[in-house]
């Protein structure tokens, strides 16, 4: 009988004028980006939550935390390779990815599929195994007021054996 394991992940990064901004891998075309020791990519980050979650790895801080030059500006495509690599150490597989961006601005729906591409490769499964979704909040709060982004992420993982 394989072993089945739920993960959930939370992230948040504030926003600045002036900085790139990467969601889910992709490269988003915007006034703003994330401040963060890394590339900032809060979808990722908190997948990586999950995915480590999930098994009681630990959190993203653990493995690469923000007090390491090593990690200053990574890409956080690397964290993710990474993160998959202790996943399928400890015999387990994605079953399916499900993530929520909450950012008032810029619009993500024109990058949807490219980020659901680029992770699925990344993690090794079919894009229809990966979901991001993306939502305002109707201009209340710190994500309402344009001053951070943050995501929610669900993984289901399977044993490999």
């Amino acid at each position: 009988m394989k072993d089945i394991r739920i993960g959930n992940g939370y992230d948040v990064h504030a926003l600045a004028p002036g900085l790139p901004l990467r969601l889910g891998g992709v490269d988003i075309e915007s006034a703003a980006g994330c401040i963060a020791h890394s590339d900032g990519d809060v979808a990722i980050h908190a997948l990586c939550d999950a995915l480590l979650g999930a098994l009681a790895l630990g959190d993203i801080g653990k493995h690469f935390p923000d007090t390491s030059d090593k990690f200053k500006g990574i890409d956080s495509r690397i964290l993710l390779e990474r993160t998959m690599s202790m996943i399928r150490d400890a015999g387990y597989r994605v079953g399916n990815a499900d993530i929520t961006i909450a950012l008032q601005r810029p619009k993500l729906a024109p990058y949807i599929s490219r980020m659901r591409e680029t992770l699925a490769e990344i993690m090794g499964v079919m894009t229809d195994s990966v979901s991001v979704k993306a939502t305002t909040t109707e201009k209340l709060g710190f994500v309402g007021r344009s001053e951070g982004c943050e995501v929610y992420a669900s993984v289901l993982l399977f044993s490999i054996d």
